[in-house]
Formats: structure tokens, sequence, C-alpha cells
């Protein structure tokens, strides 16, 4: 029998998982179940912070409105679990085919989740995206892999 504490690894898991589900499938609902109503999402584009599951999903409609199709790809989840809180780091891969037909590949970031445990059910309280940037041009480095 599992531990409570492989039980919610488990779980987590799990949610990463609807993560990339739910943006294959564009659905903005299913997306919004999976955050806390106060999270703060550092993401890839400005501002530098966004409060709230509202800012968040703002943030995956402007995604949704340049992609057709997504994709979205999980590398090297590694997790830590306490009993109420968790926190992770992976490598995260948003593909697809723009609006305009043209197929990209991405980019790999570098992401981090911090989940709070409310009713028994595990929310992400804060993420963040993140490239690398060189120090002598101060521009994103976007074309490393994992």
């Amino acid at each position: 029998m599992p531990t409570q504490r492989e039980s919610d690894e488990a779980a987590i898991r799990q949610h990463v998982g609807k993560i990339v589900e739910g943006l294959r499938a564009k659905d903005l609902d299913g997306l919004r179940s999976l955050y806390a109503a106060d999270v703060v999402s550092f993401d890839v584009e400005p501002p530098l912070q966004h409060v709230g599951v509202e800012a968040k999903m703002k943030n995956w409609t402007n995604v949704f409105a340049v992609f057709e199709t997504v994709d979205y790809e999980v590398r090297d989840l590694t997790l830590t679990v306490g009993d109420e809180v968790a926190f992770g780091h992976c490598f995260g891969r948003l593909s697809g085919t723009l609006k305009n037909g043209t197929a990209t590949s991405g980019m790999w970031v570098r992401g981090t989740f911090c989940f709070r445990k409310a009713d028994g059910r595990w929310l992400i309280a804060h993420d963040q995206a993140s490239v690398p940037f060189d120090l002598a041009t101060g521009r994103g480095v976007v074309d490393l892999q994992p």
C-alpha cells in the first residue's frame, strides 16, 4: 500500500499531466480548475508577475489566439512533497501549428511549480517559466535542449 506522500506525489504528477491535456485541448475551464484562485505566475511574457487565476487564464488565452494546434511536453519533472505544500521543477516546451499554418517546435523553458493542498486537492499556487540569458547581450537564450 502506498504511503500518503507517494499518493500525493502521484496525484501531483497527474495534475501536471492535466495541464498538458488542457493545453492540447485548449480547455480553459479545465486549466482554470488546476490553479488556486490567488495563483501568482512568473511567465515568460510581461509583466513581471500575473496575479490570480484570471490573469493566468489570459496567458493561456493569448497562446490559443496564436496557435491553431497546441502541444506541450514536460520533461524531467522532479517533485518534493510535504503534507500541505509541494514544489517541483521540470523542462517544458510549447509547440504546435500557428494560426498562419507555420509549424513550430517551440523552445524549452525551465518550469517551477509550487502546489498547495486545499480540501484534499492539490492546486498550483505559483508557477514560473524562464529561459537563461546571455549576460553580454541581455537576450534570452532560447535554443537550448534539455
